[in-house]
């Protein structure tokens, strides 16, 4: 489908689901508001991940750390040191781009996928200057020289000038875990292999313009970090676990395509400076195969170095043998805001009919925004509207359900399948004479009346 990341995001602003970030001032780059559609989205897809990885097991503990920590915490992390990307600047126009989007997004144009994540600026100029590779904005080719800059976001605590302290917006949400592990096991006492979560906002000084939510300066994240005895457990045989969890997540539960997923391995340049293997779960958006999630071997990176940067001791004491020692660590993560522009991806699509084109986001209905749509006949007859409402007000008990008496009746649909939601009902004049109501399908547009006392435990066992 031509021009679908347009038509997705033409879509999102029209009902709702996402608006650009500081608009009526000119926007800013990189930034998005989710709009009342678009945080049902994302609460859905955010509250089942948490259903999936942490309610229903008894080996994974939630948690919520702060956006702002200490400054040392990044420093013990590597991050402030080696959380780099390479930054170029047009001589023409001034387009400013990270280096390794310039060049991969190059080699996709033809069709090649590489890359050159991690190289050194030096590494990266040579690519530029043997492919000629031109400034996307203006076209010319005058680069200025590679240079490094740090993703974190500085800020600064304190309320008078030369009194404030420097420190950093969170990167990613990993540190949330290691720096509280020690809490949980004096808390807790939690039994290894165990893993922490958590999910949130996360901020990165990103200076490419992403496509649409894909690439943004804030971002939501969930993951957890699965702690193990490295003696004990494989922690090849764990790896594999975890992705086939992922996998099955990606899968099975937000119902992407399995053709539209695959497996890709970081090479040693890529890799951050903490792991010793990472995977990444790329999804085929509009715009080419790209990381949705990722699987990473932290091993006991994190926690050795807070160990000895802070002083605290962060071993675990084996309950058989007494031995101490420092754990490893698993790590999924999972973008919330990409698993949300995924999901779109996958749901939308259009149609012809004898009405025209139809535009439906066949969302599954454990994350759609609305489960139910319930409509008068017609708006200005009252007996229908009072019958009606008492339909949305006894569903809206158990279900999130939209109220529409906007236009007539085909418009009504149109608007809901672009919306995603998965069933309408329509008050009409038999509703008055026997109590049944007609339910309409968003995939198929199929119709069967219902009486409208068993409404209820229809939608239950469809939601089930």
């Amino acid at each position: 489908m031509e021009n679908k990341l347009e038509k997705i995001v033409s879509l999102c602003k029209r009902r709702g689901y996402v608006f650009p970030g500081s608009e009526i001032y000119g926007g800013l780059a990189n930034t998005y508001d989710y709009g009342p559609l678009g945080v049902e989205l994302m609460r859905n897809v955010n509250n089942l991940w948490w259903q999936n990885f942490v309610s229903r097991r008894e080996d994974i503990y939630g948690l919520q750390s702060a956006v702002i920590m200490s400054r040392k915490v990044w420093e013990a992390s590597g991050h402030v040191e080696s959380f780099n990307e390479v930054l170029l600047d047009c001589r023409k126009c001034q387009y400013r781009t990270r280096a390794d989007h310039l060049i991969e997004d190059f080699f996709a144009r033809s069709g090649k996928q590489i890359k050159v994540e991690g190289f050194l600026p030096e590494a990266m100029d040579k690519i530029i200057d043997e492919n000629r590779i031109n400034c996307p904005n203006c076209q010319k080719f005058s680069w200025t020289k590679g240079r490094l800059f740090n993703n974190l976001f500085e800020t600064h605590i304190g309320i008078i000038a030369g009194e404030k302290n420097l420190a950093y917006l969170r990167g990613e949400i990993a540190q949330g875990m290691f720096v509280n592990f020690k809490a949980v096991l004096d808390s807790l006492s939690p039994k290894l292999p165990f893993g922490l979560a958590q999910s949130g906002i996360a901020f990165r000084n990103e200076i490419t313009m992403g496509n649409f939510v894909f690439r943004t300066l804030q971002f939501n994240l969930a993951e957890f970090e699965y702690f193990f005895n490295p003696k004990k457990d494989n922690w090849q045989e764990l790896f594999t676990y975890w992705q086939k969890e992922v996998w099955r997540w990606a899968s099975e539960i937000l119902g992407l395509k399995e053709s539209h997923l695959r497996w890709r391995p970081h090479s040693d340049e890529e890799r951050a400076h903490y792991s010793k293997r990472t995977e990444d779960l790329d999804y085929k958006f509009p715009f080419g195969f790209k990381e949705l999630y990722a699987v990473a071997y932290r091993t006991d990176f994190d926690l050795r170095n807070h160990m000895e940067k802070s002083g605290v001791d962060m071993r675990y004491t084996d309950r058989e043998t007494g031995e101490k020692f420092v754990p490893h660590v698993i790590e999924p993560t999972f973008g919330i805001d990409r698993s949300f522009l995924a999901t779109l991806c996958e749901a939308y699509r259009e149609e012809k009919d004898k009405d025209g084109l139809r535009v439906v986001l066949s969302l599954d209905p454990s994350i759609s925004p609305y489960k139910i749509a319930v409509f008068p006949l017609l708006a200005n007859k009252s007996e229908l509207v009072k019958k009606a409402r008492k339909v949305y007000e006894n569903l809206k008990e158990n279900f999130r359900t939209a109220w529409d008496d906007i236009g007539n009746i085909g418009k009504r649909y149109r608007r809901q399948d672009e919306i995603g939601t998965p069933w309408c009902i329509t008050i009409d004049y038999q509703t008055l004479k026997d109590q049944t109501v007609t339910v309409r399908d968003r995939d198929t547009m199929k119709q069967k009346r219902l009486g409208s006392q068993v409404l209820t435990g229809y939608f239950q066992k469809k939601l089930t």
